[in-house]
């Protein structure tokens, strides 16, 4: 439906420092050219400037030419204005030479040029591009020992130089003075800021209180406070509170959405694979908004249908995109190399890799990962090794995924030893070892029944952050009990209320696979019963594990009761599950009164490929 609605559409067409005291010689008000500036500056830093003509100062083309009209400038008596020298730094900022730009800056202090509020934003707003934002506050204190009067635009580059940074608790004692000591008044682009910190750590409602709170002060939020908001619940899967914000700003505010609002909710709904609503706003995007779907449009459809493994719809869609003059860059065609790897179609996705340079693209870190990671997951460890090798060779630096996957691949093929070499070279490459690392060594040394080196390797970790996690516990229940050491599985178990850990369905379900194994049955009952007590009811899985543990042990008691507590439960059998069942039946160990029961039981999909006896 998605792709008939997409063909439909075809036919619409530097180094810390303090500023040297000076007397003033502008500020905020005073000088003649604030209005002018603000215009200048602030509808947002480094831009340009509608369609006013513009100076020679604003002209610059390079650094060379900047420098040279500096010199020019500084031997002129008197010197240039205030607007003149903030023109020339704002044009070298907006070529992103950060640094030349302070040292400009530095310069136009040390000699007296004049300086204001606008020409120190433009300082402290290169601070913060290249994450010194304790010097852009360094500069903030000039601001007052100059008596130069900082104005909102100052605190909103400082707020978001907090968040670039991860400083958010900084950036919100910040803000809170800004209002409490009423220095300034925030305004949209501060209440922006502010949120999309807020959203970036997952606080979506403190982020809607202060999008609340922008109300109650008269600020009017606009389509991005709403648009960030929603995209940070889109992430967190609830797709149903970003719907009720969108309707809010679309028909309590009248705010149209715009392409990056619709972006965020079809990724929520792909990600859900919620596919008739997914259809349903392409089609009010296009038809109803008339706002026609962009390259990342495309890109989030190729990439939830390459993930769903539905690569043909994904070939589909960049096919419509060629249609419609959109050009697909390496991001969508890296999602058509991972679809085709998570197939295990790796010829295809390597023709797709080499044909990326005869369309003028560059394969970049992302596209070896996927690559990579197909054919660890085809035990291919031969080619993925020689991938990973050309990776430096083509100037590109392995990140933590690489290494991560290449580390799964070698584990998954018993090569315990190369993988170590591997961490080790991991670790002096810079990279720091993350949680997902440190699971993937568990599982892997545990898959290969290293206990010791296990165990040893856990120890040492202690009680740092990265044993805090259900998941390593749960790593390690499975291990132990699959290399016969159930004692150590549930001393693990039974250890993790006294580290604060609450056992998830995963953790109950090893543990009770675990007992089965060892003919444990009344014990794995008695724990499985106790998950509904826990507040962590069984899944599908939980009761296949326990069905088998009971037929492989031949205690037929309770197999009929866990059949119905499925049906009720609305859960299936699986394929092991199923087999067991239909041999015991044909044996005659289960009675054939059962076949209805299980018959409920079957998935559709397996109906057609099992024979279940009659």
């Amino acid at each position: 439906m998605i792709i008939s609605h997409l063909r439909a559409l075809i036919k619409f067409k530097g180094d810390s420092f303090l500023l040297p005291l000076q007397t003033p010689l502008s500020s905020s008000r005073f000088s003649p050219h604030a209005t002018l500036l603000a215009s200048l500056l602030h509808s947002s830093s480094f831009s340009n400037n509608g369609d006013r003509p513009q100076s020679r100062y604003q002209k610059v083309t390079n650094l060379d030419h900047a420098f040279n009209l500096f010199d020019e400038m500084t031997q002129r008596r008197p010197l240039p204005s205030v607007v003149k020298f903030t023109q020339l730094l704002n044009a070298v900022a907006k070529m992103k030479h950060f640094s030349s730009c302070l040292d400009l800056f530095k310069q136009m202090c040390l000699i007296g040029a004049p300086v204001n509020e606008y020409c120190i934003s433009i300082a402290i707003k290169c601070c913060c591009q290249m994450s010194r934002t304790n010097d852009g506050f360094a500069l903030l204190a000039s601001c007052f020992r100059r008596a130069v009067v900082p104005n909102v635009f100052i605190f909103n580059t400082l707020l978001d130089g907090l968040v670039v940074e991860n400083r958010i608790a900084e950036a919100e004692r910040l803000f809170k003075k800004l209002i409490k000591q009423k220095i300034c008044e925030p305004n949209v682009v501060t209440y922006s800021t502010m949120i999309k910190g807020l959203c970036k750590f997952g606080n979506n409602d403190i982020a809607i209180g202060l999008l609340r709170l922008m109300d109650e002060r008269g600020c009017e939020p606009n389509v991005v406070v709403y648009s960030t908001i929603i995209d940070s619940l889109c992430k967190d899967k609830m797709i149903d509170d970003a719907f009720k914000l969108f309707n809010e700003m679309v028909f309590a505010k009248g705010i149209q959405p715009d392409v990056i609002t619709y972006n965020s909710l079809i990724h929520g709904l792909c990600n859900l694979c919620r596919w008739d609503e997914v259809s349903k706003l392409l089609k009010e995007m296009e038809e109803d908004v008339r706002i026609s779907p962009s390259l990342r449009t495309f890109s989030i459809l190729v990439d939830a249908f390459c993930k769903e493994g539905r690569v043909d719809e994904a070939e589909a869609v960049i096919d419509i995109m060629v249609e419609r003059g959109e050009v697909p860059d390496i991001v969508t065609h890296n999602s058509l190399i991972d679809g085709y790897c998570l197939r295990g179609e790796m010829t295809k996705a390597r023709s797709l890799f080499d044909s990326l340079t005869s369309k003028g693209l560059v394969p970049d870190v992302f596209s070896y990962n996927s690559l990579l990671n197909g054919y660890c997951k085809s035990l291919k460890i031969e080619e993925a090794m020689h991938m990973f090798h050309e990776i430096t060779k083509k100037g590109l630096k392995p990140d933590i995924v690489t290494y991560d996957t290449m580390l799964q691949g070698l584990f998954r093929v018993g090569r315990c030893g190369e993988a170590r070499k591997l961490f080790d070279e991991m670790r002096s490459q810079g990279l720091t070892p993350n949680e997902c690392t440190y699971r993937i060594i568990l599982d892997g040394l545990c898959n290969n029944h290293q206990v010791e080196d296990v165990l040893s390797l856990f120890h040492m970790v202690g009680d740092s952050k990265l044993n805090s996690d259900i998941q390593v516990y749960t790593i390690l229940i499975d291990g132990m009990s699959k290399c016969g050491k159930l004692d150590i599985a549930r001393d693990l178990f039974q250890a993790l209320t006294l580290k604060g850990l609450q056992p998830d369905v995963r953790t109950y379900t090893v543990m009770v696979s675990g007992l089965c194994g060892e003919g444990l049955l009344k014990e794995a009952k008695h724990l499985f019963r106790k998950m509904d007590e826990s507040g962590c009811p069984p899944d599908g899985v939980t009761y296949n594990v326990l069905l088998q543990g009971y037929l492989k042990n031949q205690n037929y008691d309770d197999v009929e009761m866990l059949l119905q507590e499925m049906d009720g439960r609305r859960y299936s059998l699986d394929a092991s599950t199923l087999s067991m069942l239909i041999d015991e039946i044909a044996a005659g160990s289960v009675d054939r009164s059962m076949l209805k029961l299980i018959g409920k039981l079957v998935p559709k999909e397996m109906m057609d490929t099992t024979a279940v006896p009659r």
